[in-house]
C-alpha cells in the first residue's frame, strides 16, 4: 500500500516504511497525479483535500496531523467514500504556552485583569487555565457548548468584548452554519472592545477581519493586537504586520511536543484504519532536550518580571516576531523549518517567589 505524506511532518520518516510505500512531498504542491495511485494521505494544513485533488484516485483514508481541518472538504470526502481523521488537542498545550508568553511579554501585573476566551474546546480550555494561573478573571464564550450544556459558565460574546483586557480567539473557521466564525472579529466587534484592550488570534486568520483590525490599530481605538494567523497567509498584510505588537508565522501550535503529538495521532490512525497493530500505540521514542533546561529566577524581582523571565526562557516569542518582520516573504519557510521548541514540562525552575512558583506549576513547569 502507498501513502503520500507532507514532507514537513516531523518524526514520520522511517516509521511507516516497514509496512507502506511512502512518498514525501511538499504539502502545498501535492496534486492529483501524486495521489492517483495512493491508498492514503498524511497531511498538514497546506494540502487542500477536495474533489479536485482526490476524484479518480485510490485514496481511501486521510489523516491530518493538525487540530484544524478547514483544508479538508468533508462533504466531498463523504461523497467520495474517503474516511478521514484529524488530531484534536495535539497542540493545545503548545498554543497555551504561546498565550502565556504573550501575556507575560507585557510585563505587568496580570492578577485582576480580565481574559476573554472565545472558543472553549481543547485549546480554549487550556487558554482558560493560563488565565487562571496568572490570577486573571477569565470569561468564556462558546455558543455551541452553551447550547449543549446550558448553565452560566459561558457568557455572550458582547460581554467578553466589553469587559476583556485581553481577548483571545480559539475557534474553528466556519463560513456557514449556526455559528459562523468568518470575520467574527469585525469592525463592530473591534469598536465595542474595552479601551486599551488587546486582541490575540491563534485560531485561523479569517476569524479576524484584517482590514478592520488595521483601521482600529491605526486609529488607536484598541490597545494592540497579537497575530499568529493571518488572512491570505502566507501573503500577509505588511502594513498590519507593522502595526501589531507581536506577529508570528502561524507557529503557536508548533512546539516540538505538539508536532510529535500530531504525528503520533496520525500514525496511530493509519494503524487502526489499515489494521496494522504495530502502529496503534506508536509515539516518538524521545524528544530533544532543551539547551538550557534549568531556569533560575530571582525572587527579589517583581513578580511580573519573574513570570516573564520563566516564560521567555522556555519560549522566546520575540525571536519569532523578529524573524517574521525581517523576512515576511519567508513565512512558509519559517513554518516549515521551525526550530526546536519544548513545552514547560521540559524545564525545571530554581528559585522564584512562592506566588510565582505556584503560577508556573499551573503552567506545567517542574521544579529543581
Amino acid at each position: 500500500m502507498k501513502i503520500v505524506a507532507d514532507d514537513k511532518i516531523p518524526f514520520l520518516k522511517g516509521v511507516l516504511e516497514p509496512f507502506f510505500e511512502m512518498v514525501y512531498l511538499p504539502g502545498g504542491k501535492i496534486g492529483p497525479a501524486d495521489v492517483r495511485d495512493a491508498d492514503a494521505l498524511i497531511t498538514r494544513t497546506r494540502t487542500r483535500c477536495d474533489r479536485a485533488l482526490l476524484a479518480g484516485s485510490k485514496v481511501g483514508f486521510i489523516a491530518t496531523a493538525t487540530i484544524g481541518f478547514d483544508h479538508i472538504d468533508t462533504a466531498a470526502l463523504r461523497e467520495l467514500g474517503i474516511d478521514w481523521t484529524n488530531a484534536p488537542g495535539c497542540n493545545a498545550a503548545s498554543v497555551a504556552q504561546y498565550l502565556a508568553c504573550v501575556l507575560a511579554d507585557f510585563r505587568i501585573p496580570l492578577a485582576g485583569k480580565t481574559l476573554g476566551v472565545v472558543g472553549v474546546g481543547n485549546v480554549g480550555s487550556r487558554a482558560v487555565k493560563v488565565g487562571e494561573a496568572f490570577g486573571m478573571r477569565v470569561l468564556q464564550c462558546d455558543p455551541p457548548r452553551a447550547e449543549r450544556e446550558g448553565g452560566s459558565r459561558f457568557r455572550p460574546l458582547d460581554e467578553l468584548v466589553a469587559e476583556a483586557d485581553f481577548l483571545t480567539f480559539h475557534v474553528p473557521l466556519e463560513r456557514g452554519g449556526g455559528h459562523p466564525t468568518f470575520h467574527l472579529a469585525d469592525a463592530a466587534l473591534l469598536a465595542a472592545m474595552k479601551p486599551g484592550a488587546v486582541l490575540i488570534n491563534t485560531s485561523r486568520g479569517e476569524v479576524v477581519d484584517g482590514s478592520a483590525l488595521k483601521a482600529a490599530l491605526q486609529a488607536g481605538s484598541i490597545g494592540g493586537a497579537v497575530l499568529d494567523v493571518w488572512e491570505h497567509e502566507p501573503e500577509i498584510d505588511l502594513e498590519l504586520l507593522e502595526l501589531v505588537r507581536l506577529g508570528t508565522p502561524h507557529i503557536a501550535g508548533y512546539s516540538t511536543d505538539g508536532k510529535a503529538n500530531g504525528t503520533a495521532m496520525s500514525v496511530q490512525a493509519v494503524g487502526r484504519h489499515f489494521g496494522v497493530i504495530e502502529y496503534t500505540g506508536w509515539t516518538p521514542y524521545s524528544l530533544p532536550v532543551p539547551e538550557q533546561p534549568l531556569i533560575r529566577l530571582d525572587a527579589a524581582l517583581p513578580e511580573s518580571e519573574q513570570l516573564s523571565a520563566a516564560c521567555r526562557a522556555s519560549y522566546d516569542i520575540r525571536f519569532d516576531d523578529a524573524q517574521l518582520r525581517a523576512d515576511p516573504a519567508g513565512f512558509e519557510r519559517q513554518r516549515g523549518n521551525y526550530r526546536i521548541r519544548r513545552e514547560p514540562p521540559a524545564y525545571r525552575i530554581e528559585g522564584g517567589a512562592p506566588v510565582v512558583r505556584t503560577a508556573l506549576a499551573k503552567l506545567g513547569f517542574r521544579f529543581a
